[in-house]
């Protein structure tokens, strides 16, 4: 039987999602560090942090958006792919979600790696904020589309968005982590008590998010009828 699960089944594979999302990437960090270097430093955390993403939204799209990030909730309610009603319990699974899974792999292996949090490394936190507000804007034109647009093969969502990811992460990630999620970054930050320029990745993100859907609609153009969506009205499914 077809249908979109209610609300309490949705926040759950939200929090469910981000709680894989996050403790797969911290826990990518933990195993590095522990095994000194074994992942490849920062070429395989990254690598790790975009198939987490690939694999949640093949497991979870299909539920709940897979949106697993507050930039991504926000973004879709403001253009009209979402219910607003929705976007406070969804930030709150979100949220919760990645605190759990930092935590949990703080419990396991402790947080001398830094579990992968997001700071200004090679930058300050106005440049910082520069590029989140690019690479999310990048990262959300992938996502919109694949996810609202019916000209795109939306069986590839998770490996488009995995490997946008994944390409971002590598390029950004030495300068200032590449978070392009503000639930990615509170997690790691909460975990290890370390909250240092966490404004950066509450912002930029968030602005990033918005932009990319107003260019993405600007160069989609007004929507022929047959091309409609089924699913775009209904909450912006990933998969």
């Amino acid at each position: 039987m077809h249908g979109t699960p209610d609300l309490p089944r949705r926040f759950v594979a939200e929090f469910i999602g981000t709680f894989i999302l996050v403790a797969g990437g911290c826990a990518a960090a933990a195993v590095d560090y522990r095994m000194d270097g074994i992942l490849g430093g920062h070429i395989g955390i990254a690598v790790a942090w975009g198939l987490v993403v690939a694999v949640v939204i093949f497991a979870i799209g299909h539920l709940s958006g897979a949106h697993i990030n507050p930039a991504v909730t926000l973004a879709f309610a403001s253009g009209r792919h979402f219910p607003w009603t929705e976007v406070i319990p969804y930030w709150t699974a979100q949220v919760t979600g990645a605190i759990a899974g930092a935590l949990t792999v703080a419990g396991l292996f402790g947080t001398g790696s830094g579990l992968s949090g997001t700071q200004p490394f090679e930058v300050s936190d106005i440049g910082a904020v520069g590029i989140e507000i690019v690479i999310t804007a990048l990262l959300m034109l992938v996502v919109m589309a694949v996810a609202t647009d019916a000209r795109a093969q939306g069986a590839l969502a998770a490996v488009a968005i995995g490997v946008a990811v994944t390409v971002i992460g590598l390029v950004m990630g030495p300068m200032e982590g590449a978070s392009m999620n503000p639930a990615r970054s509170i997690g790691p930050a909460v975990a290890t008590g370390d909250y240092t320029a966490l404004w950066v990745y509450l912002i930029g993100p968030i602005i990033g998010a918005l932009l990319g859907v107003a260019i993405y609609a600007y160069l989609r153009g007004r929507p022929h009828p047959e091309g409609a969506h089924p699913d775009a009205e209904a909450g912006g499914d990933l998969a």
